[in-house]
């Protein structure tokens, strides 16, 4: 019962990596665009290294999102997680 638990506590936090990957490329964003606001003759290496940099974050989301559906996999049934539930309790 308490793996199960984890398991579902799991699946949740793992939501939370959506959340700071979107935050980390705002983040990766703003200080490309204030680079190059402030060094216009080295956009295009910004951009280069801002791409480079994006794809890394969103790889880190794609695997958060397979590792949930693997997670959520494991997960029983609810009509069996309700009669287990229901058994202890008696």
């Amino acid at each position: 019962m308490l793996y199960f638990a984890g398991l579902a506590i799991a699946v949740a936090l793992i939501a939370f990596a959506a959340l700071g990957c979107g935050i980390g490329q705002g983040i990766a964003v703003f200080g490309a665009a204030s680079g190059m606001a402030r060094q216009p003759e080295m956009a295009g290496k910004i951009q280069l290294v801002m791409f480079i940099g994006l794809a890394f974050i969103e790889s880190l989301t794609i695997y958060s999102l397979m590792m949930s559906f693997i997670l959520m996999g494991k997960l029983p049934k609810t009509d069996a997680i309700l009669e287990l539930i229901q058994h202890t309790v008696k």
